[in-house]
């Protein structure tokens, strides 16, 4: 979409391009963000934040939602675009991933603490003083500490600019198999192709409750498909002066980003990259997860990543290394719960009540600790092992640990998985 968009830009006078430019909204982050960031392990490469806001400031109000007061994340996702500029990939988060928000500016004077929530919570946290600056470096953060994705740029589109591009197409194609009547997201439709436009489009993205199984998951699914149509019809119709106008002002006015990134010329630039890369070499997919429910009975609300699926999608992109969707998703077919690893817990760092820290924050994750205790001498490195037959539990634990890898030991304590806390972990890196 971006190429499409800015690509477009050559087509239209020097007035357009300033009014264009003009409206692109810049935020200044690199002031917020801190000095204890993940570092860039692939030179040249870039990580984009994408927000869909659901903010319903000034134009957006006519969307509904009055009792929403503060800046929401409807959509959020991570486009990596690697070195070599050979292909991408578009990672999405569940807005329900149950993750550790770390400390923020939250923008009216004060700091929030580290705690766990919904990951889109660290929009609302960070823009509590009405600045997308705000939301986005709490979101970053926030992305960051889970990841271990180190973020360059960020991109934020609120509901205004996304109806107005889907208008100025005269709409996009949508065939639901079962019709929906979705009263929270203000959407009546029969089953059936049909042609969507202005807040019956947006309807159709944000439905969740009332289409297949109710979850953002199938959400995310949706949004990705009608993106990619919206792509393509763009491609086809932006040939009019009129429909190509109506198309870049309203993303343009709706549209926030870094500094870096502000402006038509920046985005020019990138886009002019993304051009290039094959349409089956772009791919789209979902961060593994399962309900909260497996690990905590009386969540019903969240998910939780599953690992060690997860990293390892985390580090191929960290890495610069491009995804196999089918391997992921064929990995995930089966999850491991967290609460389904028993693990034993000891102290090797000579700090007294280490073991009972590490365990509390295993405990959080959801994972069961049955023993905790001292190791029989200091460690300076943290290890996980285990008995033969616990390697798949040892992986999940040992992906929740920055830098660990789990090893077998025959002589390890039947059905449990043991981890020896060594001076180099720090407790709050558990994922």
């Amino acid at each position: 979409m971006l190429g499409v968009l800015i690509l477009a830009v050559a087509g239209v006078g020097v007035w357009v391009y300033q009014e264009l430019d003009g409206n692109i909204q810049a935020a200044d982050i690199d002031g917020r963000l801190g000095g204890d960031r993940p570092e860039n392990l692939s030179p040249g490469s870039k990580n984009i934040l994408v927000v869909g806001s659901d903010s319903r400031d000034g134009d957006n109000a006519s969307f509904g939602g009055a009792g929403l007061t503060t800046m929401q994340s409807d959509t959020l996702m991570v486009l990596h675009i690697p070195a070599d500029r050979k292909w991408a990939t578009v990672v999405s988060f569940p807005r329900d991933s149950w993750v550790e928000i770390p400390a923020c500016d939250k923008g009216d004077g004060t700091e929030s603490g580290r705690h766990h929530a919904k990951i889109n919570e660290a929009f609302a946290l960070g823009g509590l003083g009405g600045e997308v600056a705000g939301a986005a470096a709490c979101t970053i953060k926030t992305v960051e500490a889970n990841t271990g994705l180190r973020i360059d740029h960020f991109v934020s589109l609120d509901f205004q600019g996304f109806t107005g591009m889907v208008d100025a197409l005269d709409g996009i194609e949508v065939c639901p198999e079962e019709a929906i009547d979705d009263d929270k997201a203000h959407l009546q439709l029969d089953a059936g192709c049909q042609t969507v436009k202005g807040k019956q489009a947006l309807g159709y993205v944000r439905a969740r409750y009332s289409v297949g199984d109710g979850s953002d998951i199938g959400r995310i699914g949706r949004q990705q498909e009608f993106m990619e149509a919206l792509a393509d019809k763009a491609r086809s119709k932006l040939t009019s002066p009129s429909a190509l106008y109506g198309f870049l002002k309203s993303a343009t006015g709706s549209l926030s980003t870094d500094e870096k990134l502000a402006g038509v010329e920046p985005l020019y630039g990138l886009a002019s990259e993304l051009q290039g890369i094959p349409g089956d070499r772009l791919t789209f997919l979902t961060v593994p997860n399962y309900p909260r429910e497996a690990d905590v009975a009386t969540d019903k609300a969240n998910v939780v990543w599953q690992y060690p699926q997860a990293a390892d999608l985390f580090t191929s992109l960290a890495k610069d290394r491009e995804v196999d969707k089918g391997k992921i998703e064929a990995g995930s077919e089966d999850p491991l719960y967290a609460s389904s690893v028993r693990v034993r817990v000891l102290n090797g760092t000579g700090v007294a009540g280490r073991a009972a820290v590490v365990a509390g924050k295993l405990g959080e994750a959801g994972f069961t600790v049955v023993d905790t205790g001292n190791a029989p001498q200091d460690s300076g490195t943290t290890t996980v092992t285990h008995p033969p037959d616990q390697k798949a539990p040892a992986a999940v634990l040992a992906s929740r640990l920055p830098g660990v890898r789990a090893a077998a030991d025959p002589d390890a304590t039947a059905g449990v998985v043991t981890l020896l806390v060594g001076k180099d972990l720090d407790p709050d890196d558990l994922r």
